[in-house]
């Protein structure tokens, strides 16, 4: 995790820390949010300022950072920055923080449950499982800081989006701000509740600014473990791999896929996956990657094509996971693009077997040749074929000079022809 000190006193007791909460909501988002705030507990920091820009994300990662805000010993203020959103998990962690506050032009809300690939929960009763869930933690959080219930509950029921100015009219949030410095203005003296205790949040005239932000190679566990990045690396990578294995005599497609692999398998780690989805995956790979190896013209990869396909739809569907769906148009893509690599191969690989073969002893029958000394069966001739001169004798019979003839077969380096 980097810290970068934008100004410091040594004097100065108010030290405030400021975060970027920026993208999906999952599990690397969760980890950094605790490390922010037990870093700023063990420097008694007076504030935590999340800026939060964010479409949503995965419940139980949005559960984790509720309730790490909800055990803060520093008070939180969640701000959504200018040009930035907080909808759907972000409505939850913006109503979590002690001050919930936002940038004019932005937006909160839109809360609705859908799956990872934003369709509607399969089946009623999950639905209005996930559901009553949800409307009972939202109104769990806003009750505590104190916020208009009705609208947060319509933000889960009817998907409802509010701008700033919308939102501090109706309690939604607390305060509109268009800059850190406005926002550390703006709470000065508000009273906020801290565990069992109310307090007031008092910063001192000169304010030191702790800005922290995520590292290289945590925002890029954060960019994989995204469900249909970690799918798509997955699927991509076992295919690299078996393309290579195929097709021997370089690297780069088996280095490509190993990599690859590694950071879907990374991605995974950070997800409820099931590893049924993955054996479906790995399955489908293996028909068609025999299909190309053993040359069947496309049978099997009728067959892997959809096995493929259907570890997909799996491999979310793991306890924790009920949110979680790769995209059928996703799906649909990677499977008409694989349906016409694996054809187009297939295809080369029937040509290839039945193509004459062009070199060696078997190259040299059916060619046409040029006799440029009678060819005979008691005593081999001469002939021109492929530009050469060869020693040539026929099985019976006599072929003059002049004439053309057909090889028949080769004794030795002499080659057996007969009449054109």
């Amino acid at each position: 995790m980097a810290v970068l000190c934008v100004c410091a006193s040594a004097e100065a007791r108010s030290n405030v820390v400021t975060a970027e909460l920026r993208g999906t909501v999952g599990v690397q988002m969760e980890e950094f949010v605790k490390e922010v705030i037990a870093d700023s507990e063990s420097r008694n920091a007076s504030l935590i300022v999340f800026e939060l820009d964010t479409p949503g994300g995965l419940v139980e990662a949005m559960r984790g950072i509720v309730q790490a805000i909800l055990s803060s010993q520093v008070p939180i203020a969640v701000w959504v920055p200018p040009g930035g959103r907080a909808a759907s998990a972000g409505a939850f962690i913006v109503q979590a923080a002690h001050i919930a506050a936002m940038s004019p032009g932005t937006n909160i809300g839109a809360a609705h449950p859908v799956t990872a690939g934003g369709k509607d929960i399969d089946g009623d009763t999950m639905t209005s499982k996930v559901m009553n869930d949800l409307k009972a933690q939202m109104r769990s959080v806003v009750q505590l800081r104190g916020r208009n219930q009705e609208i947060a509950e319509k933000m889960i029921d009817d998907s409802i989006s509010l701008t700033a100015t919308e939102a501090l009219k109706a309690r939604a949030v607390d305060v509109i701000a268009g800059d850190v410095n406005s926002l550390i203005k703006a709470v000065q003296g508000r009273r906020v509740r801290l565990g069992r205790n109310m307090v007031n949040i008092v910063l001192d005239d000169e304010v030191v600014l702790s800005r922290v932000g995520m590292s290289f190679g945590e925002r890029i566990i954060q960019f994989v473990s995204s469900p249909e990045i970690a799918y798509l690396l997955l699927s991509g990578g076992i295919m690299a791999i078996f393309f290579e294995v195929i097709t021997p005599g370089g690297f780069i497609l088996g280095t490509t896929g190993g990599v690859m692999l590694l950071l879907g398998a990374i991605g995974l780690k950070m997800l409820p996956f099931n590893w049924a989805g993955i054996l479906l995956i790995l399955a489908g790979a293996i028909l068609m990657a025999i299909d190309l190896y053993a040359g069947t013209g496309g049978l099997l990869s009728l067959l892997g094509l959809p096995v493929f396909c259907l570890g997909g739809v799996f491999l979310f569907r793991a306890p924790g996971g009920e949110l979680l769906r790769i995209s059928v148009s996703l799906i649909t893509g990677i499977a008409v693009s694989l349906g016409i690599c694996f054809g187009f191969a297939a295809y080369l690989v029937v040509k290839g077997l039945r193509r004459r073969v062009s070199t060696g002893r078997q190259g040299m029958l059916g060619l046409k040749v040029e006799v440029i000394a009678d060819v005979e069966a008691e005593s081999a001739g001469q002939v021109m074929c492929h530009g050469e001169i060869w020693r040539a004798r026929t099985e019976t019979g006599r072929i003059l000079k002049g004439s053309t003839g057909i090889v028949r077969g080769m004794d030795g380096m002499t080659l057996i022809v007969s009449r054109d």
